[in-house]
């Protein structure tokens, strides 16, 4: 072979190379992406609901301990009794909204959530601004900062009530809300067929063709749903509805709708892929379902 047919062999073998470790690179995105945007709109924290702590047992997902990122060993705290530091916080914004948690929910910047290393999830801690005062609660469902000393990953919506969405990160002090079995909430406000339950969605009946709606997103926790049809509200024309399913089935569903032509329900999707609102879908179901 000659010289030249080496060399050109030998520039694929690299570029083939090259294009592999990009892929297992891209694996590891939420983590080493240095830079996040929050939503294209201001965010009126005026509407942005404190979540109310109460005791929920550990998620199946996000609590193996000991689990490796990047080569290093962290440990998941047994409990969160107690807890209490001070460090830096960060956020994450739209790259992250609509993925997946580390235990399995689906990421909503304009919850009050947070990620970090080791304590249970979910877990509530009350977050303070060192700087400004400011504290919020917030419902710890995500893992990480796994880059820097940085202590905890808020949502945007967290760091703007902080007050440091616009400067990266802030030094904040976090101590954990204690919550144990005792305190769980069995008001009837949460269990099935009591009279303060959760206001189900009532769709409309009517014609045959009123069966389209989109599906906006779908949570295990009542109030990432609550608020995202808050957020819904304000920029899409159509009703939307807070969804249960049914036969024990605890996912709360947001639908948009329902449609009577596809066009229009398409028109809806795409305007909430532009206002970062989720991943929606367009499903079909019988006139009156709800689940």
């Amino acid at each position: 072979m000659s010289n030249g047919g080496r060399l050109l062999l030998l520039a694929l073998v690299l570029l083939v190379a090259g294009c592999a470790g990009t892929g297992q690179h891209q694996s590891d995105d939420r983590y080493t992406l240095s830079q996040d945007t929050g939503p294209d709109r201001e965010l009126d924290v005026a509407g942005v609901e404190e979540p109310e702590p109460r005791y929920e047992p550990p998620s199946k997902g996000g609590n193996k301990s000991p689990y490796e990122v990047w080569g290093k060993t962290y440990e998941v705290m047994d409990s969160a009794e107690g807890y209490e530091a001070r460090g830096r916080a960060s956020w994450y914004g739209r790259k992250f909204h609509g993925h997946l948690t580390s235990n399995g929910e689906t990421y909503n910047m304009y919850e009050l959530s947070a990620a970090h290393r080791s304590l249970p999830l979910p877990t509530y801690v009350r977050v303070t601004n060192l700087e400004n005062d400011r504290s919020t609660i917030v419902r710890v469902n995500d893992r990480g900062p796994f880059h820097g000393e940085r202590l905890i990953d808020l949502s945007y919506a967290a760091a703007r009530v902080l007050g440091f969405e616009g400067q990266g990160t802030a030094r904040v002090h976090i101590e954990a809300v204690a919550a144990s079995p005792e305190d769980a909430d069995t008001s009837p406000a949460e269990t099935e067929g009591g009279s303060g339950a959760p206001e189900k969605a009532a769709l409309p009946s009517g014609n045959k063709e009123d069966r389209l709606f989109v599906q906006v997103g779908a949570f295990g926790n009542l109030t990432a749903a609550t608020q995202l049809k808050a957020q819904l509200h304000m920029v899409i024309p159509g009703d939307v509805h807070l969804v249960e399913g049914r036969n024990g089935d605890q996912v709360h569903r947001v639908w948009v709708g329902p449609f009577q032509e596809r066009g229009a329900a398409e028109q809806a999707r795409r305007a909430i892929e532009r206002n970062d609102l989720g991943q929606p879908i367009i499903i079909t179901r019988p006139v009156g379902s709800t689940g």
